[in-house]
């Protein structure tokens, strides 16, 4: 359980300052069943040590859950004075507690929107295809665990939490055998290179490099889609990656590509370290939090968040004034959908918010709808906007 962000969200709450989205959000972790044990466990701990007998009575307990449905601060202040008795963790567990002991009243509530439960998706989970030289293709998500391949003294292992290490083992035959890892919508995976450089490849992309990594004395890897890389610092071999309209040179440092080829350019963002970013006769040169932006080898460099741009890689939507169409593009990839707009639908909205990636796809739509910005229609694969 997040319980930092719980504790964020009852704090919005009782400040009066959470937006529906927040409000979205919180509610999403208290009606989720995966959580109740956790919460009934912790319940008398809660009460014995911080509450002292001053809980609410049933009645202000239901007059708080209607303030908030109706997004209204709570008529009494007993509930503010009991939180200034509380701290942290415990604060957030006696509002689970009212959560859970209104199970039912929450869940009629939600029922009357939950307008998307009939064809509601899974989140993606970790899974890749493997393609060896020799044109066997691996599907990572039904190989056992252990050693799943060996070319040219290289081993490659999977492991059980969703990962693909390669190791030299011996100098046999030809270590240059040309590999590529992909992955569909709605999959993720992370590879460990010989040279222990780590790659966290999103939905949809695509990964090809050699099992000894060693092009000419360089570290060269092909890129189609986006990835996050955290490369070991080697400054004899420098680390290439490259994609349909640039190339980005490093040594050791952390960074993200975006190359996506329904987004408007290729983002390269820095996270620690230094890049070089070169597009035909153009070069930029980025330091931590700034991003270039390539379009058709114009090169822009920009400051960024990088809680926006790391997101998936950390298992979140992170939404926080983005472009709304850009956040659901991200939702499409993650859910495997198509998103069709209606005219009314303005391009230059903003999102706002945070929801994890691991909620199903009806709890993701109904947090966005609760801003007010748009309406959905969801029909198989394919969501409808409307405004």
């Amino acid at each position: 359980m997040n319980n930092i962000r719980l504790r964020e969200l009852l704090k919005l709450y009782l400040d009066n300052s959470a937006s529906d989205l927040e409000q979205s959000e919180f509610w999403d972790y208290v009606n989720d069943p995966f959580y109740d044990a956790e919460f009934k466990d912790l319940v008398g701990q809660a009460f014995d040590q911080q509450i002292k007998g001053e809980a609410l009575s049933e009645s202000e307990q239901r007059n708080f859950l209607d303030s908030i449905y109706a997004k209204e601060k709570p008529v009494t202040g007993r509930f503010i004075k009991l939180w200034l008795r509380m701290t942290g963790i415990a604060a957030a567990i006696a509002l689970m507690v009212l959560g859970i002991y209104f199970f039912n009243y929450k869940n009629d509530k939600h029922a009357q929107n939950d307008v998307f439960a009939a064809q509601d998706r899974n989140p993606g989970f970790f899974g890749a295809t493997l393609t060896l030289a020799n044109g066997k293709k691996i599907k990572l998500s039904d190989a056992a665990n252990g050693e799943i391949a060996k070319e040219g003294g290289i081993s490659v292992t999977k492991t059980a939490d969703g990962q693909l290490i390669y190791e030299i083992k011996e100098t046999i035959g030809n270590p240059n055998q040309i590999n590529t890892l992909s992955t569909a919508k709605g999959e993720t995976y992370i590879l460990t290179l010989p040279d222990e450089s780590k790659v966290w490849l999103n939905a949809a992309s695509s990964l090809t490099y050699s099992t000894s990594l060693n092009d000419h004395g360089m570290r060269r890897v092909k890129l189609e889609g986006e990835a996050y890389f955290e490369i070991f610092k080697d400054k004899a071999h420098p680390f290439i990656v490259q994609t349909a309209n640039q190339e980005v040179e490093v040594l050791g440092t952390h960074f993200n590509v975006n190359s996506y080829i329904d987004e408007p350019g290729i983002a390269t963002t820095l996270l620690e370290g230094s890049v070089k970013v070169k597009a035909g006769s153009s070069l930029k040169i980025i330091k931590p939090g700034e991003q270039v932006i390539n379009k058709s080898g114009i090169m822009e460099v920009r400051k960024v968040d990088l809680d926006d741009v790391v997101d998936w890689k950390n298992g979140d939507f992170y939404l926080n004034h983005i472009d709304f169409k850009t956040a659901m593009r991200k939702i499409a990839r993650w859910y495997d959908m198509e998103i069709i707009y209606d005219e009314n639908v303005p391009d230059n909205m903003e999102s706002g918010g945070w929801i994890s990636r691991d909620k199903p796809l009806s709890t993701v739509l109904k947090s966005i709808e609760a801003s007010g910005l748009v309406n959905f229609q969801v029909e198989g694969q394919k969501i409808y906007v409307r405004k």
